[in-house]
C-alpha cells in the first residue's frame, strides 16, 4: 500500500501578534478567500480519520506568506506584506513559511526512508466566483498531466466519485492547473514520478457549510480517496 501525506496550506487567518499592524482595515480580505480557504481543516481532519495519515497544517494567514508559492514568486507575498524590509521577509519566510514546507518533506522522507512510493494530497478549497467568472464545478482534482502515475490516480478517482456521488461535477486541473507553481511542483523536483504522487483537491467554497451535507460530503470525499488508496500499486 502506498503511503499517505496530507497538507492544508490555508487552514486559518491567524494573523501574528508581531504582524498585526500590517494588516490594519484588512478585516474582510482576511475573512474572504483571499486569507484562507474555509473548509479546508474540516477535509483535513476527515481524511486524516480515513487514512490514518500524517496531517500537516498551518493557520497563519495566507496573506502574510502564501506557502503554495516557491520562493521568489511574484504572489509569495501579499499587498500588505511586500513592501516590509527584507529582513522582516525573510524573518516571516523561516518562521512561518519553512517549517510547514520541511515538515511535509520529513514526512515524505521518512515513508520513502521504507521504500514507499508517497501520495501527497493537499487540501484546498476554491471560491465560488472570481473576477466576475462563476466557476462551473463542485471538485477539482489537480496534477501534472506530465506524470503518468498522477493523472492515472486522479482519473481513478474521479471515476469512483462520480460513481458514488453523480450530483457532483468533478473536473480535472480545474480551477487551477496542477502544473502551476505550488507546492506539489516544488516537490516533483525532488522526487521522481515513481516515488512521488501530488495531488491537489479543490472544494468550491459554495459548499462549506455548519451542516449535515457538509458532513457527508467530506465523507464522501475522503472514503472515495482511501479506496483509490487500498487499490493503489507501490
Amino acid at each position: 500500500m502506498d503511503g499517505v501525506v496530507l497538507s492544508c496550506e490555508h487552514g486559518g487567518n491567524d494573523v501574528p501578534p508581531e504582524y498585526r499592524d500590517c494588516f490594519r482595515g484588512a478585516e474582510q480580505a482576511l475573512a474572504s478567500h483571499r486569507g484562507w480557504d474555509p473548509g479546508s481543516l474540516d477535509l483535513g481532519t476527515a481524511f486524516q480519520r480515513s487514512t490514518g495519515a500524517p496531517l500537516v497544517t498551518t493557520t497563519v494567514t495566507r496573506l502574510l506568506v502564501e506557502p503554495n508559492r516557491s520562493i521568489g514568486h511574484a504572489r509569495l507575498f501579499s499587498q500588505y506584506t511586500r513592501d516590509l524590509p527584507t529582513d522582516l521577509k525573510r524573518e516571516i519566510v523561516d518562521r512561518y513559511y519553512l517549517p510547514h514546507r520541511n515538515r511535509i518533506q520529513a514526512e515524505i522522507d521518512e515513508l520513502r526512508g521504507i521504500d514507499r512510493r508517497v501520495i501527497h494530497l493537499g487540501l484546498h478549497t476554491f471560491t465560488p466566483e472570481l473576477d466576475g467568472e462563476v466557476r462551473n464545478a463542485e471538485i477539482g482534482l489537480l496534477y501534472d498531466p506530465r506524470r503518468t502515475n498522477e493523472k492515472e490516480f486522479c482519473a481513478a478517482w474521479r471515476a469512483r466519485l462520480i460513481a458514488f456521488r453523480p450530483d457532483l461535477r468533478v473536473r480535472l486541473n480545474y480551477p487551477y492547473l496542477g502544473k502551476a507553481d505550488g507546492l506539489t511542483t516544488f516537490l516533483r523536483k525532488r522526487y521522481a514520478d515513481d516515488q512521488y504522487v501530488g495531488i491537489e483537491l479543490e472544494v468550491n467554497q459554495g459548499l462549506v457549510a455548519a451542516d449535515d451535507r457538509w458532513q457527508t460530503l467530506i465523507a464522501d470525499l475522503a472514503q472515495t480517496f482511501s479506496a483509490g488508496i487500498r487499490t493503489a500499486v507501490s
